[in-house]
C-alpha cells in the first residue's frame, strides 16, 4: 500500500462492517496485534495520537497507528470475509482558501442591510431561523469571545493536539458566521443564514489551517453523537482526475445520514476557469457527502470552483462564495469582520439553509438532502458546474 508522505500522516483508517465494532476490534488484535479502544462520542487528540487505535463507534471506523507489516496484515484481512472491510492511509487535509478577491466588496448588490449571499439564497424572505436545530462546523475553531455571538448557544471541542478551540486562523469563525451568525450585528450587514441555530464548533484544523482525516472523523462522530442535523466542512484535499473517493468517508457519511446527520463539504478551489476545471476534492467527492460549488453575485460560477470532470465526484449544489462578508477573529472593532472567497464560503451557506429546512419541515438525513436538491434554483449553467442549482431557503 504505497504512501505519499506529503499528503498522508503515517496512520491508517480501518472501516469495519456494519454493526461489527466489537468483532472488528478483536480481529484487528488477532491479525495485527493492534489494541483499539471503542468510543461512543469522541476522544482527545492526545489519546488518539498515543493509542494503538481508536474506533469511532458511531461511524464504525478506526484510526490506527500501525507498522508496515501490521498494515499488510490488516489489508489481507480486508480482502477476506470478516469484520474488517477497508484499509486506507490517513490523509492530510486543509482549510480551503481561494485567491484573494480582485474587488474589495460586492458592487452590484445593495448590502446595507443583508449580505448579497443571504439575498441570493432567499434567506431574508424566510421566516425560518434554525431555532432548535443543532449545526456543527468543523474547521479551525471559533473566536469564543466574538461579540456577534453573545448570548448564543455555542458548544466547542478541539480535536487538535495542544490547541484550544479558539480560532487563531480566522477561517472557522468566518464559516460559523455565515452558517449561523447574526442577522442584526452591531456593525455592518446581517450575514448569518440560520441565525438562531445551536452552534457546535469543532476544531479539526490547526491554527495553521491543517488537519487529518482522523481529526475530521473524530469531529463527525462528536457531531453525530450530539444529534447535529447538519455538519459543515469547508476543508479537504485536492485530487487528480479519476482518483477513487474514500470508501471509508463514504461509509461514514452513509452511517451519519442513517443517524439523521447530513454532511456538507466544499468542492474545492483548484480550478482556474475558463482554461482549467479541477475535479471535486476529498472528501466532498464521496457520493453521500453533499458537495458545494461557488457562484458570484452575478450567479456565475466562480473561477476557482471545482467541477464535475470525471465519474468519481460531482458538484451537487452551489451557493454564494465570492466576496463573502462574515465574522473574523480580529480583536478590534475594525478587524472582527472580513470578506474572503472560496467554496469554503459557499458551504456554510448551504449548511445554514439545511438548518432552516430542518426546522421548517422537521426533515433530517436523506430527506434534508432531497429538499435541498429539489428546491435549488436552476441558473441556466451546465450541471457539471452547478449540480442541482443555487440553494434556496424555505
Amino acid at each position: 500500500m504505497p504512501e505519499d508522505t506529503n499528503t498522508t500522516t503515517g496512520r491508517y483508517l480501518v472501516l469495519l462492517e456494519d454493526n461489527a465494532v466489537a468483532a472488528g476490534a478483536r480481529e484487528m488484535n488477532r491479525v495485527a496485534g493492534i489494541s483499539a479502544a471503542s468510543t461512543v462520542e469522541s476522544v482527545t487528540p492526545e489519546d488518539l495520537a498515543a493509542a494503538d487505535g481508536i474506533i469511532f463507534q458511531e461511524l464504525g471506523v478506526a484510526v490506527v497507528n500501525a507498522a508496515p507489516e501490521q498494515v499488510t496484515r490488516l489489508a489481507r484481512a480486508a480482502d477476506e470475509p470478516g469484520p474488517i472491510a477497508v484499509v486506507e492511509p490517513e490523509r492530510v487535509v486543509r482549510a480551503l482558501t481561494a485567491p484573494a478577491p480582485q474587488e474589495t466588496c460586492s458592487t452590484l448588490v445593495d448590502e446595507s442591510v443583508f449580505t448579497w449571499g443571504l439575498q441570493a439564497i432567499g434567506a431574508t424572505l424566510s421566516s425560518a431561523s434554525g431555532a432548535g436545530v443543532r449545526l456543527a462546523v468543523l474547521d479551525t475553531g471559533f473566536t469564543v469571545d466574538h461579540p456577534d455571538f453573545t448570548g448564543r448557544t455555542v458548544l466547542t471541542n478541539s480535536f487538535i493536539a495542544g490547541e484550544a478551540v479558539d480560532d487563531a486562523h480566522g477561517h472557522g469563525t468566518h464559516c460559523i458566521g455565515t452558517a449561523a451568525g447574526p442577522r442584526k450585528p452591531a456593525r455592518g450587514p446581517g450575514f448569518g443564514v440560520a441565525h438562531e441555530a445551536e452552534i457546535y464548533a469543532g476544531k479539526v484544523l490547526s491554527n495553521a489551517g491543517f488537519g487529518s482525516d482522523g481529526g475530521i472523523l473524530n469531529g463527525i462522530a462528536w457531531a453525530v453523537a450530539n444529534g447535529c442535523a447538519v455538519v459543515s466542512m469547508s476543508l479537504g484535499a485536492a485530487v487528480r482526475p479519476g482518483t477513487p473517493y474514500s470508501q471509508i468517508f463514504e461509509q461514514a457519511a452513509q452511517r451519519a445520514l442513517g443517524k439523521n446527520t447530513l454532511i456538507v463539504a466544499a468542492a474545492g478551489n483548484e480550478s482556474r476557469r475558463p482554461g482549467a476545471v479541477a475535479p471535486v476534492g476529498h472528501p466532498a467527492n464521496c457520493p453521500s457527502i453533499l458537495s458545494v460549488g461557488a457562484v458570484d453575485d452575478q450567479r456565475a460560477i466562480a473561477f476557482f470552483s471545482c467541477g464535475t470532470v470525471d465519474t468519481v465526484g460531482q458538484v451537487d449544489v452551489v451557493a454564494p462564495g465570492v466576496n463573502v462578508y462574515s465574522s473574523w477573529n480580529g480583536k478590534s472593532e475594525d478587524t472582527r469582520h472580513k470578506r474572503i472567497q472560496g467554496t469554503s464560503m459557499a458551504t456554510p451557506h448551504v449548511a445554514g439553509v439545511a438548518a432552516l429546512m430542518a426546522q421548517r419541515y422537521n426533515a433530517r438525513g436523506w430527506e434534508l438532502w432531497a429538499r435541498l436538491m429539489q428546491s435549488a434554483r436552476r441558473l441556466g449553467l451546465p450541471s457539471t458546474d452547478l449540480g442541482a442549482g443555487l440553494v434556496q431557503a424555505p
